[in-house]
């Protein structure tokens, strides 16, 4: 399974246990993924969350997932899935004890998609206004994640350097404010904003996710 190595996607390799090309059928072993959900499971990174997903093989757009379950010997729980076919994980040390199993059922041919990882805001943080001091808090959360990974290799690692929020069309400000930029469908507030701006930040609609100004 090859990495993608896109950010703000961090891209993690899972062990897989079962792969039914006839029934597009995937099986992964929940400790893989414990291993990264646990780095930002602390009140510094409370507003932070991993989403996974399958980047299709030179395409543009996620692997559609039809159904998943997070299995242990004796539990099955569903996994939901979003509309931008991607899922949440919880973290629990004890799921990674019961050898968990994340079980996937896909459209795509599995060999066709590589596991790919986002860090965003949790959908409670997804709001139509935010106060400068919401702003700053998030920006710092994202800094702290990434500070904690690039440690003595800090000269290596990316750096976040503000917000982007993405949205379904071009984002649309509630009241009139400069010094932001739009890119597409994304809107993107640097830390300097951030810092500069004390007013809140008013928009006509929720963002769909945010993550961070990566900066290499």
């Amino acid at each position: 399974m090859k990495k993608n190595r896109l950010f703000p996607c961090l891209t993690i390799v899972a062990s897989v246990l079962c792969q039914d090309a006839w029934a597009n059928n995937l099986d992964m072993e929940y400790a893989s993924f414990y291993n990264h959900l646990r780095k930002i499971d602390n009140a510094d990174m409370a507003a932070l969350q991993f989403s996974f997903g399958f980047k299709k093989v030179e395409e543009n757009r996620l692997c559609r997932i039809t159904e998943g379950k997070l299995v242990t010997q004796k539990v099955t729980m569903p996994i939901i899935i979003s509309d931008e076919q991607r899922f949440t994980l919880p973290t629990e040390k004890a799921l990674k004890l019961a050898n968990a199993v994340v079980s996937l059922a896909l459209q795509d041919a599995p060999n066709q998609c590589d596991l790919s990882v986002q860090l965003e805001t949790k959908p409670s943080f997804l709001r139509t206004q935010y106060s400068a001091m919401e702003l700053q808090n998030l920006a710092e959360q994202y800094a702290e994640f990434f500070d904690a990974m690039g440690g003595f290799l800090d000269f290596l690692m990316p750096s976040s350097q503000g917000l982007v929020l993405h949205f379904a069309q071009a984002p649309q400000l509630a009241t009139q404010v400069t010094g932001l930029t739009v890119n597409g469908n994304d809107l993107v507030v640097s830390d300097a904003w951030i810092a500069a701006n004390k007013n809140p930040l008013n928009l006509m609609i929720e963002p769909l996710r945010i993550t961070a100004l990566v900066v290499k």
